[in-house]
């Protein structure tokens, strides 16, 4: 089978939710992906920031199959020998009381706000099913019913509905309206995303999160970081909200928890916050299975252990010099923080961001556009100066091709 064979076969028998870039991946190794012809890329997505150690990593590629060899899956009707380890392991990482297991970025969100709801009712005393989460326009927190009912996207909400309640919308890096939202007594928690990933790799002002941070404590409010995409050292720090010293009331974390290798996320927060759940109130099947508590342990060992937040902070500057270095009309604007960066596309003579990233896969380089006219460039943070350095050139032959 080649390359259009593999497509036609999840076009007959997939649902048709994706619009993938049409390439068939077979194999991945560190930095690198290859096709099904053989042809080889760097990977400059990293499946959304879930595999910032590189594919296939040895540490976690190892602690995986020894651990599916011995026990996979107990559910948490049942102690597991390994759920305590990983809880310890993670609390002490990130620095919580507790962590509540779960699989997805989106399962995480979702049960963020059932906490800081709980929260609400129990520790706040706002009335019962009358607290609000205040989110920002433009956000990206999954795709569930409740998290598209707090989305600006109409491809995100629109024809889903009816939509979840509860929710008050500010916009995105405006500390004022975020401020004025929050004299509403009923609001329990402040969802926000410390760089907006999907949106398309937006950075907030210097003292964003800072502030907003000191308005929620000054009027008893949850400050809720949503890290799943800027967690695990993508930025330059172990998380984004590090960058302004920021400690969030309840962190969520998934994708690269794990490396990218199996679902793996968690939401962390201190006791009394997070023992405002209790036994039969949430909860999940595979979440805090044994063979995901001993591939995230390895993951995160994997972070600290190669220092990848540091490389993530160097190498970025060095990116982003180097993009800003193309002379193009093309090229916008040069954005980003550590390795999460992005190029904004003005469109030539009918070529678009997404044409970009087609002839970009033909040089060798694998990125995909998001909102028409974005590029988000996403390296596994295990990547050296050189193989930077060669990205670059990939990137700038492939803009000139368009002058």
């Amino acid at each position: 089978m080649k390359t259009k064979d593999y497509i036609k076969k999840e076009d007959i028998f997939g649902a048709h939710n994706y619009h993938p870039l049409p390439v068939v991946l077979k194999k991945g190794l560190g930095v690198y992906v290859w096709d099904v012809e053989g042809k080889k890329y760097f990977d400059f997505l990293s499946a959304y920031s879930a595999v910032n150690q590189g594919h296939c990593h040895p540490k976690i590629i190892s602690a995986l199959t020894e651990q599916a060899q011995k026990l996979t899956l107990t559910s948490r009707a049942f102690y597991n020998d390994v759920l305590g380890e990983y809880e310890e392991y993670i609390t002490n990482f990130f620095g919580y009381d507790k962590v509540l297991p779960m699989n997805t970025g989106a399962e995480a969100d979702e049960t963020a706000i059932k906490i800081a709801r709980k929260w609400g009712y129990e520790k706040k005393g706002i009335p019962e099913n009358e607290a609000k989460i205040i989110v920002c326009a433009n956000n990206f927190h999954g795709r569930t019913i409740t998290i598209i009912s707090m989305s600006t996207d109409p491809d995100a909400y629109k024809g889903f509905g009816p939509y979840t309640p509860g929710f008050v919308t500010v916009p995105y890096n405006d500390i004022n309206a975020l401020e004025e939202a929050l004299q509403d007594k009923n609001v329990a928690g402040f969802l926000v995303e410390p760089i907006q990933g999907e949106a398309g790799v937006y950075v907030p002002d210097e003292g964003y999160l800072k502030k907003a941070y000191n308005l929620c404590k000054s009027k008893n409010v949850l400050f809720i970081a949503d890290e799943v995409q800027t967690g695990i050292a993508r930025t330059g720090k172990l998380l984004a909200c590090d960058h302004e010293d920021v400690r969030p009331d309840i962190l969520i974390l998934g994708k690269a928890v794990s490396g990218g290798v199996i679902p793996v996320s968690a939401v962390l927060a201190d006791d009394e916050i997070m023992l405002v759940i209790k036994p039969g109130e949430h909860g999940s099947t595979f979440g805090g299975n044994p063979l995901a508590g001993k591939v995230a342990i390895a993951a995160l060992e994997v972070v600290k252990n190669e220092r990848l937040a540091e490389k993530a902070e160097q190498l970025g500057v060095i990116f982003r010099d180097g993009l800003n270095l193309i002379e193009s009309e093309m090229i916008e604007t040069v954005r980003g923080k550590g390795l999460l960066n992005a190029i904004v596309i003005k469109p030539k003579n009918g070529k678009k961001a997404w044409d970009v990233c087609l002839a970009m896969k033909e040089n060798g380089l694998l990125a995909k556009p998001t909102h028409n006219n974005i590029i988000r460039f996403a390296p596994p943070l295990v990547i050296t100066e050189l193989q930077i350095k060669e990205s670059i050139e990939i990137i700038k032959k492939t803009i000139e091709q368009f002058d």
